[in-house]
């Protein structure tokens, strides 16, 4: 696999087919459902984000949230510490509740989070569908890689100011739950060693990431309540 250098920011087709070159399939576009299926199973991204990728609309629940809540590093930090079959019950217990009606209140970027087009702002927009901000994400980003920055440096490469590398893409990689060389491929950026897949308790707590990214600060609570509970067992 070739890893191309950084360059300015290409077009949607382009960035799409070079996360396809990445995992083997052949591009397509305009992409078909069926292909975007496929991308996300390979790369280990969600469809969501291969629709940010392309430059295509998600649907208006993508973004609804409670802007309150978002992973906490209590819920983070329990979940990687968990053997499998406690991650597994934890992702369960998750992907079982719902938000009351009304809870949720769609997202709209404030003004320190319009970014410029750039690899930068993709990957943080990736976090903001999983209800994270710049503090949470450096939190999550911590625990998860051991990449540990500021939260303003985290919207400093969202703006541009501060430049993607090979350690923040180790940041990023981890906190997504995929393989560092997926967003290297995308990015052109060199990777900094070798391409080792996540770990489980990353890739599981990636998932529990995205799977509580609609419920409310209470909900959250209760879920690292439960944690801990799992914790002792």
């Amino acid at each position: 696999m070739v890893i191309m250098e950084p360059s300015t920011f290409p077009e949607p087709d382009v960035r799409l087919a070079r996360l396809a070159d990445a995992v083997g399939l052949p591009p397509a576009w305009p992409p078909a459902d069926q292909f975007l299926d496929d991308l996300a199973q390979r790369t280990g991204l969600h469809t969501h984000d291969l629709l940010l990728v392309a430059d295509l609309p998600l649907p208006e629940t993508a973004w609804l949230f409670d802007e309150t809540a978002g992973a906490s590093s209590s819920l983070v930090s329990h979940s990687l510490a968990l053997t499998a079959s406690g991650r597994q019950q934890l992702r369960t217990r998750a992907r079982s509740m719902t938000a009351p009606v009304g809870a949720l209140t769609p997202w709209k970027p404030r003004p320190h989070e319009e970014y410029p087009p750039s690899f930068g702002s993709l990957l943080l927009r990736m976090l903001a569908l999983r209800n994270l901000n710049w503090s949470g994400a450096a939190k999550v980003m911590c625990l998860m890689s051991g990449v540990c920055k500021a939260a303003s440096t985290i919207g400093a490469v969202g703006r541009g100011a501060k430049q993607l590398d090979a350690e923040m893409l180790d940041g990023f990689a981890a906190t997504l739950g995929i393989r560092v060389a997926v967003l290297a491929h995308l990015t052109g950026i060199r990777p900094s060693g070798e391409h080792r897949e996540p770990a489980p308790e990353v890739v599981d707590t990636a998932s529990l990431i995205w799977d509580i990214r609609h419920l409310t600060w209470d909900q959250e609570g209760e879920l690292t309540a439960y944690a801990e509970v799992l914790g002792r067992k």
